[in-house]
């Protein structure tokens, strides 16, 4: 069952949407769980990594759809996205907040057919290796692949991610294992690294992303053993 929301205020959209997810249920044995919002607010304030796909209009009354696709990226970086819009410059737009693709009105069922195939496509392709993490006023649910690195401040440990950093309570040593035969290796007390994100070994340090994290002298020997055997791995 895959679910999916539409986001949109016309009705006659919202249920031409559905009337073309029906239709590709039957063409492709698919099942999908749909909720329907009439405007960016209602799924904002309500979203809690409930969906799968998310369909969301762009010109909206209340909130837009960047506005909203914006406050839902700060909790699910998973989630796909397809943005519905009159106007094709709204798709450059779209890369900040991940978009997978955009439609535009009026709707035709080819054109909405191909891109919900990516989406789907894009859903069962991706990597399956999610972690929940608990911040202030809920949870979000991150995929591993997305994760840099991870830093530690005390008792607060801070997810540096494509989307940006995410901040949580809790202890290395129980991320360590939470994260354990995901690629990750400890640089030093304080760093826990996704070697996938490695660029390079310099100067004792390992290059993550345009930053360069100190590799400790306890740390080192393992950490460069897990990486040669990684980089390896990917060479095969």
């Amino acid at each position: 069952m895959i679910s999916i929301a539409i986001v949109e205020d016309e009705e006659m959209y919202a249920k031409q949407l559905q009337q073309f997810l029906h239709q590709y249920e039957e063409e492709n044995k698919e099942m999908f769980d749909i909720t329907v919002y009439s405007d960016g607010d209602q799924i904002v304030n309500k979203y809690k990594s409930q969906y799968d796909i998310i369909l969301m209009d762009v010109e909206m009354k209340f909130m837009d759809g960047m506005s909203a696709a914006e406050e839902i990226r700060k909790i699910d970086t998973e989630v796909v996205i397809i943005f519905i819009t009159n106007m094709a410059q709204y798709a450059i737009r779209g890369y900040a907040v991940d978009a997978l693709d955009y439609v535009l009105k009026p709707v035709s069922y080819f054109a909405f057919s191909q891109r919900l195939n990516r989406a789907i496509s894009r859903m069962k392709k991706r990597e399956t290796k999610i972690i929940m993490v608990n911040m202030k006023g809920g949870m979000v649910r991150i995929n591993v692949a997305n994760i840099y690195y991870i830093e530690s401040q005390g008792h607060t440990l801070i997810l540096h991610t494509i989307l940006g950093n995410y901040e949580t309570t809790g202890k290395m040593k129980e991320m360590e294992e939470k994260l354990a035969e995901m690629n990750f290796c400890r640089g030093n007390k304080g760093y826990l690294i996704n070697l996938q994100h490695v660029e390079r070994i310099q100067d004792g340090c390992a290059l993550v992303k345009g930053e360069n994290l100190t590799l400790s002298r306890a740390r080192r020997k393992v950490f460069m053993e897990a990486l040669t055997r990684y980089w390896g791995e990917v060479i095969k």
